[in-house]
């Protein structure tokens, strides 16, 4: 049995974990790094113009995400429960040949075409997220170029989670890092030496994720023990829909309603003037830190849950998840701790302008504190999708956006100020709550059968390993 399969299968749980997710938080941290570099090149340019419009942007580029999320989240725990049921062995189960085909050109005709209708429309949409005066041009130009790429954007995303679902998280993590030097690399090019601000910016992240996104389809044609890209293995059928989708919408549903939310932040914070929206983009960069770390954590240990809940081994899932949570708890509270004590000079590092340090300080307050919460919210997202309990991750998905809205809008007439600046804070502490009694409520569906679909698979997979007629790669 591979490494990688291994320590889906029964490595020690801790073991397991660090094998899944150190690499994804090293990938995921360097691009956050590379965020705040990027932050840190707009802002040498000295306009608080071009800084607005990269918190104006943030969540167009989560919406193309997401939808890469459908595919990738949908058909990465499809196969990871495919591989757990059909017994652990390095064998490549038909099904999950064809999860991985789907996901693969699903993914990229889908991307095709949000692409082609957002760059016609990336002005009307810059305007419509907020964007105004000085900053509207930089935004339409920045979320034009996103939309350029949003085919491979898309891709590389969705190729990430099928790279991860059979346990090759070093894998994932070379992507990741190669893009994110690719990306450093053509910032320099497209900002530095020839000067096109924030569409050179936009431009290095599109070319950044065609070096990952080449990567991924090198690793999973020719090193891959589990899926197939070939277009001969894609299927459409009724359970692949309703199984990749079932559990890969929340994905979307979670950014969409996460876009409406920073719609509405957009609209409130800009009657506050630029250094507010200047200040929140830095302060959503510096945040990105430790909520990229927990991500790592529970998208790391995503195809672990996965596994062992199409193995039906209870026990290795609850341990799994306890331990995640332990470890997300301890770094929040160590990193948030720090970087409260030292929020002053780190703004520094990318605005001299007193209104933007003024409102980035107490941005960054409340975000860090938000984060304490907001790790897991993610577990419990990830647990229910791994178990495919799709009415509990839609649920969560759309929280958080749903209960924003109020507590801003409710935050801002009562207390002006303080109230937009704390509205994501008092949401994520809301949503945690949710989240804590959907997984005590749904502790049952841990220790449930796998799904009679994933058995039937299993079942199929064994009958035609068996035929040679079918075996073939």
């Amino acid at each position: 049995m591979s490494r990688n399969r291994l320590s889906l299968a029964s490595a020690p749980i801790w073991r397991a974990l660090l094998h899944l997710c150190i690499p994804m938080i090293a990938g995921m941290s360097v691009g956050v790094v590379y965020n705040l570099i990027n932050a840190g090149f707009i802002g040498a340019l000295h306009d608080t113009s071009l800084l607005a419009a990269l918190a104006y942007s943030m969540p167009v580029f989560a919406l193309i995400m997401a939808v890469g999320g459908v595919f990738g989240v949908g058909g990465s725990t499809y196969v990871s429960r495919l591989l757990g049921a059909d017994g652990g062995e390095d064998s490549s189960p038909v099904r999950a040949k064809e999860v991985g085909s789907f996901t693969f050109w699903g993914s990229l005709a889908t991307g095709v075409v949000v692409g082609i209708a957002g760059l016609l429309l990336a002005t009307p949409i810059a305007a419509v997220i907020g964007a105004t005066g000085p900053a509207l041009a930089p935004t339409a130009q920045y979320i034009g170029a996103m939309f350029a790429f949003t085919p491979v954007l898309v891709l590389s995303f969705s190729l990430e989670q099928l790279v991860r679902a059979e346990g090759a998280a070093t894998a994932s993590m070379i992507g990741l890092i190669a893009s994110t030097v690719a990306n450093l690399v053509f910032d320099v090019v497209f900002i530095l030496g020839l000067g096109w601000g924030v569409l050179g910016a936009g431009i290095a992240l599109g070319l950044s994720n065609v070096v990952m996104a080449g990567y991924y389809v090198w690793w999973l044609s020719r090193r891959s023990t589990a899926v197939s890209l070939a277009p001969r293995w894609f299927r459409a059928d009724r359970e692949m829909l309703r199984t990749v989708f079932g559990v890969g919408v929340s994905e979307l549903l979670m950014s969409s309603f996460l876009l409406v939310s920073a719609l509405v932040m957009n609209w409130v914070g800009t009657g506050y003037g630029e250094a507010l929206l200047a200040s929140m983009g830095i302060a959503q960069r510096v945040v990105q830190l430790p909520e990229m770390i927990c991500m790592g954590m529970f998208l790391g240990a995503l195809p672990l849950f996965a596994y062992a809940f199409g193995a039906g081994d209870h026990a290795r899932l609850r341990g799994a998840i306890a331990r995640v949570a332990l470890a997300i708890a301890a770094f929040t509270v160590v990193f948030s701790g720090l970087v409260l004590l030292f929020k002053d000079p780190i703004l520094r590092l990318f605005s001299t302008d007193p209104a933007v340090l003024s409102d980035g300080s107490a941005l960054l307050t409340a975000m860090l504190i938000s984060t304490l919460f907001n790790g897991f919210t993610g577990l419990a997202i990830a647990v229910f999708q791994a178990t495919e309990q799709m009415r509990n991750a839609t649920i969560m998905s759309v929280a958080q956006g749903v209960l924003f809205i109020p507590v801003i809008l409710l935050g801002n007439a009562v207390i002006g100020l303080p109230g937009v600046i704390w509205a994501m804070a008092v949401t994520e502490f809301l949503t945690f709550l949710l989240a804590a009694v959907l997984f005590w409520t749904s502790r049952r569906a841990l220790d449930a059968a796998p799904s009679p679909e994933a058995a039937a698979s299993a079942a199929e997979v064994a009958a035609e390993d068996a035929d040679p007629a079918t075996a073939s790669a």
